[in-house]
């Protein structure tokens, strides 16, 4: 039986990953007058004085929505939110083993921005924050950037940003490895969608200034502007920005010292590998597939491989990421997650290793190294409490 077929029978036995189980007691009349009619009133009345109460007196500030529409679903593309549903509830399920965080999966049934964010809005009073989940690009990033302009509580997509933050971290202590500095560095990047897009940006923001990205038509190039959607053409002011006319991925990864694949399996070869520059650095992130596996890539010559499965080495996976990143937003009241918070993360992500245990096979902690949801919420609440964008009492 292979991993999917398993898979299937856990699915089938329990139904289902979550159930809800009551916090109080619910055995006496009394403890049904506190817990609800009459009792539950005076909460109600307080929380109408000062909707800041909710967080005193509801699960609010432990809770999260994890809302998909289904229309980029792991590796599986638009399956519809029905299909995405298994995904969702994992997501839950990882959000309350690692974070101790309440989740609910939500999958709807439409794929129009306005009103996805229309409903999310509707949605947001019952919720902490919001984890928008495999909604395709480009319209993830206009529902992300118009419910963060018009919610008040954090609204965080991680299929953009989570994946970022962990390639962040691991290539932090991957420049420590290899003694290198970020602007020396030529950056290979496949995949320019959510993801991507996400990655480039905070690249550039911490010092990797020589960046290439390839999509389905090739690469980027600022002189074809006018053919790139609006998300394209914000990454122009991130890339390319020496206007190569690179006319594959092969030959654009000639001489380069960093690859990093958030695109399909299997697109990236072992000469392609051996033509980048000697200790390249290689990230192929395909899910669940990679664009080159691990052994391929180091049979390459690849110096320091990382892929998002935890069969190999450096998992570079947002797993890393969003648990703590929720807990820390929500622990400190934050009313939104700001790109300094997110490279704080990556930050505080990559300083669990100590310089002297860093290797090319280890450049990042394990997801179930217990420090990494309390170092990576510690690093996003008090960012958050450094820009001033928390909740007033």
């Amino acid at each position: 039986m292979d991993i999917y077929e398993e898979s299937l029978k856990l699915h089938e036995k329990y139904r289902g990953k979550l159930e809800v189980t009551p916090k109080v007691p619910c055995e006496s009349p009394r403890d049904l007058s506190l817990a609800y009619t009459p009792g539950v009133a005076q909460p109600c009345l307080e929380i109408q004085k000062n909707p800041e109460n909710a967080y005193r007196y509801t699960g609010k500030g432990n809770t999260v929505a994890v809302i998909t529409d289904g229309t980029a679903v792991l590796g599986l593309g638009n399956i519809g939110p029905a299909a995405g549903l298994p995904v969702m509830e994992g997501k839950a399920l990882l959000m309350k083993k690692f974070a101790g965080l309440d989740a609910w999966p939500i999958c709807l049934d439409t794929t129009d921005p306005d009103e996805i964010v229309d409903i999310v809005k509707k949605l947001a009073p019952s919720f902490g924050a919001v984890n928008l989940e495999d909604i395709s690009a480009p319209r993830c990033v206009y529902i992300e950037r118009k419910l963060i302009k018009e919610c008040s509580i954090p609204v965080f997509h991680d299929d953009q940003h989570g994946t970022a933050i962990a390639v962040l971290a691991a290539l932090i202590n991957a420049m420590k490895v290899k003694k290198a500095k970020p602007e020396d560095m030529k950056v290979v990047i496949s995949g320019a969608g959510a993801a991507g897009s996400s990655i480039i940006r905070m690249l550039y923001k911490s010092g990797f200034h020589k960046i290439y990205a390839f999509d389905i038509d090739g690469c980027i190039d600022p002189d074809d502007s006018e053919k790139y959607d609006p998300l394209k053409k914000e990454l122009l002011e991130f890339v390319n920005l020496d206007h190569q006319h690179y006319a594959s991925l092969a030959e654009g990864m000639k001489g380069a010292d960093i690859f990093i694949g958030v695109s399909a399996p299997r697109l990236v070869s072992r000469e392609m590998i051996a033509s980048m520059n000697p200790e390249a650095i290689v990230f192929p992130m395909a899910n669940p597939e990679p664009e080159i596996t691990y052994d391929e890539a180091k049979a390459g010559g690849a110096f320091i491989v990382g892929t998002g499965r935890s069969d190999n080495p450096n998992q570079v996976n947002n797993l890393l990421v969003f648990p703590g990143l929720f807990r820390g937003a929500l622990d400190y009241r934050a009313t939104k997650i700001t790109e300094e918070m997110q490279i704080a993360a990556a930050r505080g992500l990559a300083s669990l290793i100590d310089e002297k245990d860093l290797s090319p096979d280890h450049i990042i902690a394990s997801p179930l190294d217990p420090r990494v949801v309390p170092t990576v919420a510690k690093a996003v609440g008090e960012e958050a409490v450094r820009q001033s964008v928390v909740r007033k009492a």
